[in-house]
Formats: C-alpha cells, sequence, structure tokens
C-alpha cells in the first residue's frame, strides 16, 4: 500500500496539479493586494470614502457590508481576465497553429480491390485473398 501511495503521488500528473495550485494560490494573493491596495482605493475616492472595504447598506438596523465582496468580485474578474488572456488564448493559437501545419503522415496500407482486406502498399500478392496485384490492379 505505500509503494501504491509513493507511485500515485510521484506520478507527473499529480505533481503537476500541486505546483498549478501553489502557482495559482500565489497569484490570487498578488491579485487580491492589486485590488485592496491600488484599484479600490480609486474607485472609493470617487465615491469619496477612503475606506472601501467599509461600504455598507443598512436595512431594519442591519448592517450588509458590501465592500468587501465588491473587493473579491473585482479580484475574481482580474484572475478570470489573465487566465484567458496569458493562458487559454495562447494555448488555443499554439493547439490551431499545431493542427494547421500538421503533416499528414502518408499511409503504408492499401486495399485489396478483390476483397477489400487491408494489405501493405508494396505487396504484389493479397494474403488474404491470393489475387495477384500490380500497380493496385487485380491482374
Amino acid at each position: 500500500m505505500k509503494q501504491d501511495l509513493k507511485k500515485f503521488i510521484m506520478r507527473g500528473n499529480i505533481l503537476d496539479l500541486a505546483v498549478a495550485f501553489i502557482l495559482g494560490a500565489s497569484f490570487n494573493s498578488v491579485v487580491q493586494s492589486l485590488v485592496k491596495n491600488m484599484l479600490t482605493p480609486i474607485i472609493s475616492a470617487i465615491g469619496g470614502q477612503p475606506n472601501f472595504a467599509n461600504y455598507y447598506f443598512s436595512i431594519n438596523h442591519s448592517k450588509f457590508l458590501y465592500g468587501d465582496f465588491v473587493n473579491s468580485l473585482i479580484s475574481f474578474i482580474i484572475i478570470v481576465l489573465a487566465l484567458f488572456f496569458l493562458i487559454v488564448q495562447p494555448l488555443n493559437k499554439l493547439i490551431a497553429y499545431s493542427k494547421k501545419h500538421k503533416t499528414p503522415i502518408e499511409s503504408t496500407d492499401k486495399k485489396c480491390p478483390e476483397c477489400l482486406s487491408v494489405i501493405a502498399k508494396a505487396a504484389t500478392r493479397c494474403a488474404f485473398c491470393g489475387i495477384k496485384l500490380i500497380n493496385d490492379d487485380v491482374v
């Protein structure tokens, strides 16, 4: 069981997933800091309050803090846009480019005109029905 666990952890896709998770968490903290310390102060300066996170509205003496939600929403939008423009679109272009410039693989097989079995292209006689072939013609 210990060997199976070790084999499972050492597989490439598990390690790739772990690295991607750590990078994503780091990227998230950078974006959160950007939004909290740079973007929302600009937005709150327009609104007239110095601390955007303290925005709220009240209904029946209950406070509904929506400033942190707006911070999180802006962070989410920035992360989605960054992932789309920095990862998804370049990867889609790379895949389209590789499909467009793919050289077709020439087949080494052909079909027997008599029995329609797949035989080697260089064959002069069908291995299945035994007819003699010359330049894809039956003799």
